[in-house]
């Protein structure tokens, strides 16, 4: 049991709390997650109560860190950090009216100049002397005479301080940090995303991590053709989606010899698609190697010649395993301006190509028939037609998005 005058953050989850019979497991999954996102000795305990989450934090953890850190958790919908008192009136005066200041500190600049506040109690412990309605009343005019510029609000305030009595302890919560919402990452099974160095594959990667898919990824790379920056620009979105995932597993795939033998071997219109139905190919072997069951690409439907209709379903001839699309109907700027959200942006529009935009005939075939490419394929090597897992490099980073292989 954590002790009055410790600090617990309160965790809320949204569509966790309707998975009915199965709700337990999603709950287990989002504390083993909130868990391992969380700095390093700063937790004392995650435990539920009545359709929510509390993190305990040991008495010298740093409450903002941990909350930046957990705030990144799929499966969290938002954060508040509670002061956890005795049942004492001036203890929870004294919580109350820190928790405010706390609130007005962090306000907006525009919204701090004349907040409003309201108190918001709720008495699980009947046993508690005063009512609810009392509590809101008799700290709201503790607040009011130490707290200088707020005033009442009941309705649409800019705060509301929330005083939870329990049988224990009074939790007084003043701040709601935003969470990302979602299912939490490990609780939809795995997949592995193709991922080159733009802007759309670290999204649709994201965006399957958020409905709880636990994501490695392969990127496919052509030295000397593509040089040392642009692995190090896929290094690093990998470290910035590490945080998301609760870590990350990046496997660096050798391609140079595959995209040499298409572009002798192959007609030049058809150059692009048959290296995506290579990678879809050499991808789904390393998938199946690995145990997992799907891949995950970032196309966007019509958005590039290689995502014409036709070029998808020719590509996924190649594919044994499914292939999903997260982003398929979403224009460009809905994905770049995710990306921003995410923090991969940035590092995404660094001018490193990939091997897709080495490779690029100037002229590629928009419309091509699944019987024309793989006749065309057809004269690749062998070793390009089989079912055998690539060589990779396998990299992988920490939840803090730090390299540790």
């Amino acid at each position: 049991m954590i002790h009055p005058g410790e600090e617990t953050i309160l965790v809320r989850y949204g569509e966790i709390g309707l998975k009915g019979k199965n709700r337990a497991l999603f709950e287990n999954r989002l504390m083993n997650n909130l868990g391992a996102a969380a700095p390093r000795g700063s937790v004392a305990r995650i435990h539920r109560r009545q359709g929510r989450l509390y993190v305990d934090l040991l008495p010298d953890a740093d409450s903002e860190d941990a909350i930046a850190h957990m705030s990144r958790v799929f499966g969290v919908v938002s954060l508040s950090p509670a002061l956890v008192t005795p049942l004492e009136d001036a203890a929870m005066e004294r919580a109350a009216i820190s928790a405010a200041r706390e609130a007005v500190a962090s306000l907006e600049t525009s919204a701090a100049i004349s907040p409003s506040f309201k108190v918001e109690a709720r008495r699980a412990n009947k046993g508690y002397a005063k009512t609810s309605p009392e509590i809101n009343t008799w700290l709201g005019g503790v607040i009011l005479d130490a707290v200088s510029g707020l005033s009442v609000d009941v309705h649409e305030p800019d705060i509301r301080i929330v005083v939870e009595i329990r049988s224990d302890a009074a939790y007084v919560l003043g701040r709601t940090i935003r969470g990302p919402g979602g299912l939490p990452v490990g609780s939809a099974g795995r997949g592995l995303a193709l991922m080159s160095g733009g802007i759309d594959s670290p999204v649709a990667a994201w965006q399957l991590m958020k409905r709880g898919l636990s994501v490695e990824a392969i990127h496919f790379h052509t030295p000397p053709f593509t040089g040392p920056r642009a692995r190090r620009k896929v290094e690093e979105l990998g470290s910035i989606l590490a945080p998301w995932g609760i870590g990350f597993t990046l496997h660096m795939c050798h391609f140079t010899e595959a995209a040499t033998a298409i572009r002798e071997n192959c007609p030049r219109r058809l150059h692009l698609t048959i290296m995506r139905r290579i990678m879809l190919r050499q991808a789904s072997a390393l998938a199946q190697s690995r145990g997992i069951p799907v891949l995950l690409t970032g196309d966007s439907l019509g958005q590039v010649a290689s995502q014409t209709l036709e070029n998808l379903v020719a590509t996924d001839d190649a594919a044994t395993i499914p292939v999903l699309r997260p982003l398929i109907g979403l224009d460009k700027e809905e994905i770049m301006q995710r990306s921003r959200e995410i923090g991969s942006y940035e590092t995404s529009i660094l001018p490193h190509e990939d091997c897709c935009s080495v490779f690029v005939p100037s002229d590629p075939q928009t419309t091509p028939s699944i019987e024309k490419v793989r006749s065309a394929e057809s004269a690749l090597p062998d070793f390009l037609l089989g079912d055998a897992p690539p060589r990779v490099d396998t990299l992988v980073f920490d939840q803090s998005g730090t390299r540790t292989t």
